[in-house]
């Protein structure tokens, strides 16, 4: 039988190696897997390349893993949100690394590696900064740089609903990120408001099927009636 649900945060979070590459989901606070990203700070892993929207605000989650040391890297569009003094102070210190990359861009590398798409064409930086190091190819007299697919180790998601099989829902903004998140990862974490038994979602309203998910663990709060 198939049982995706975990019983425990630490059972969620076995196994992330240090050096993993980490998708983080959300736009800003938006559909972000806070208690996940707690507890990955309580799992220990270390020397993390993360990518995410944004740079985390004040000294809470995504702030708080960059805070501890934790991360290597951030990839992301948004290094300054309304509150990053944890990154930008990190980063004056030359204790992490920064790639920008442009959000529809970023989007994009991540479901590029969800549909096994190893690199595509963009016009998005070309003559900046941006493209510089990578191939570019004029196409119908328009020049195109080439971005690789940016797969995970591991997806760290926030849904509205799961059931056993891990098929997902999201609920208003909080269907950003996390949607092309859990398909270009190795292996999905998600924790979710509603768990439903098996048939319950109506298969219409499901946006990610359970083959993307590895782990669901119920994480309930806010409205609890329903979608």
């Amino acid at each position: 039988m198939i049982d995706k649900i975990v019983r425990s945060m630490a059972e969620a979070m076995a196994g992330i190696a240090d050096g993993s590459t980490v998708l983080v989901g959300g736009f800003g606070a938006v559909g972000q897997p806070n208690a996940l990203i707690d507890g990955l700070i309580e799992q220990g892993a270390k020397d993390l390349v993360v990518a995410a929207n944004n740079a985390g605000v004040g000294h809470t989650g995504l702030a708080r893993l960059m805070e501890l040391g934790r991360v290597r890297k951030i990839i992301c569009s948004f290094p300054r949100s309304s509150d990053p003094v944890v990154f930008e102070a990190l980063y004056r210190a030359g204790k992490i690394e920064l790639e920008i990359v442009p959000q529809g861009t970023l989007a994009e590398r991540m479901r590029a590696a969800g549909a096994g798409v190893p690199a595509f064409f963009t016009a998005t930086g070309v003559g900046t900064r941006m493209a510089e190091g990578k191939e570019t190819r004029e196409i119908r007299g328009r020049h195109y740089v080439l971005e690789d697919a940016l797969e995970g180790d591991v997806a760290l998601v926030e849904a509205w609903e799961a059931d056993r099989w891990g098929n997902l829902t999201y609920r208003h903004s909080g269907r950003n990120f996390n949607p092309i998140m859990a398909m270009a990862a190795k292996c999905t974490i998600v924790q979710t408001q509603h768990v439903r038994a098996l048939g319950e979602i109506d298969p219409d309203r499901v946006v990610t099927p359970g083959i993307f998910v590895d782990r669901v663990l119920h994480v309930p709060y806010g409205d609890p009636s329903g979608f």
